[in-house]
Parts: C-alpha cells; sequence; structure tokens
C-alpha cells in the first residue's frame, strides 16, 4: 500500500450538540482532549442556550469512538441527557487541523 491512509480508512466529518449538565464542568476541554487522543481533528464551543456543540473529523472507527464518548461519557463532572449528531459524510481529506475550543 501506498499513500498516508489504509486501506479501508474511510475519512467522515460529523457536527454534534450535547444537551444535560455539560457547561462549567471542563466539557470542552476534556472533548479536546479525547479528540486529541483519538487523532481527531475539530472544535468545541458553548452555545447560548446551555448545551455545547462542535465538528470532527478523522477515521471513520475513531469518529464512532468520540461519538459513543460524547453520549455516554463526557467530562467527570457532566450528565449528558440527550447527543445529537448531524449527518455524518465522507471527505477526501481533513478540513481542520487540531482540535481547538471556539468562543
Amino acid at each position: 500500500m501506498s499513500g498516508g491512509k489504509s486501506a479501508g480508512t474511510k475519512l467522515v466529518s460529523v457536527d454534534f450538540e450535547i444537551s444535560g449538565h455539560v457547561q462549567g464542568v471542563c466539557f470542552r476541554m476534556y472533548t479536546e482532549k479525547k479528540g486529541l487522543q483519538l487523532g481527531l481533528v475539530g472544535w468545541v464551543r458553548n452555545t447560548y442556550h446551555g448545551t455545547v456543540e462542535g465538528q470532527m473529523q478523522g477515521p471513520e472507527d475513531q469518529v464512532e469512538n468520540m461519538k459513543l464518548w460524547l453520549s455516554k461519557e463526557g467530562s467527570p463532572s457532566s450528565r449528558i441527557t440527550k447527543a445529537s449528531f448531524g449527518e455524518q459524510r465522507t471527505v477526501d481529506q481533513l478540513e481542520l487541523s487540531g482540535f481547538t475550543t471556539r468562543f
């Protein structure tokens, strides 16, 4: 195999919004850390209506791991009541770099 990707590695992008007790509990910081740990790129921010939203991109299997983490785990003090994910789309290459908090 030549090239940077191994066979069968599909890159995907998906938007997310997490509801519950997710502001003021370091949710964004833990999301950044988890995203980087999984080798993803993206961003995360608080919304004015008390949720956390963002976008992530990377290998499909790692994005699925992150979706599970966002749905069930989050930061230690968070209480997630709902995790919504936008339509997942395939990307030819990553459109973002790093995993950052937006304000």
